[in-house]
């Protein structure tokens, strides 16, 4: 009788899975961040000029876009697809320039800038250890 192999199984990483949740978890904020774009854009939103007909041009063009991108980001991220990031980090680069390079216009919350910067920077953390991780020869 000849020796039989089981296959090998394959189980990810405690780094892989929380990646994956890191993953979800920004992919929740997307679908939030979305919405609410939405809700400002249809008007249900309580603000001086939060509805899309009284809005400055600049805050239509803004809103719009990332009131059609964050949630294609969040699916991307939440399906751990390789766009995902991509669409993120157009919708983070996006609210940077607005409220870091043009707070005249949009406000400067620096803490939004903020936030996207630590995502960025965790999101490059766990990239890199992956990398080296995969390098490393099989024991």
């Amino acid at each position: 009788m000849a020796y039989r192999e089981s296959p090998a199984v394959l189980r990810p990483t405690a780094v892989q899975q929380a990646f994956w949740w890191f993953h979800r978890i920004i992919a929740a904020y997307c679908i939030m961040f979305g919405t609410l774009y939405w809700v400002r854009l249809i008007g249900f939103y309580d603000g001086a000029l939060w509805r899309f007909d009284l809005m400055p041009v600049h805050w239509q063009i803004a809103a719009t876009a990332l009131a059609a991108l964050y949630p294609f980001a969040g699916i991307g991220l939440w399906m751990i697809t390789s766009w995902g990031p991509v669409i993120w980090v157009l919708c983070a680069g996006t609210e940077i320039v607005m409220y870091a390079g043009f707070p005249e216009l949009f406000g400067a919350k620096y803490s939004v800038v903020a936030s996207h910067l630590l995502v960025a920077c965790i999101y490059l953390g766990f990239r890199v250890i992956l990398h080296f991780r995969q390098r490393r020869p099989a024991t």
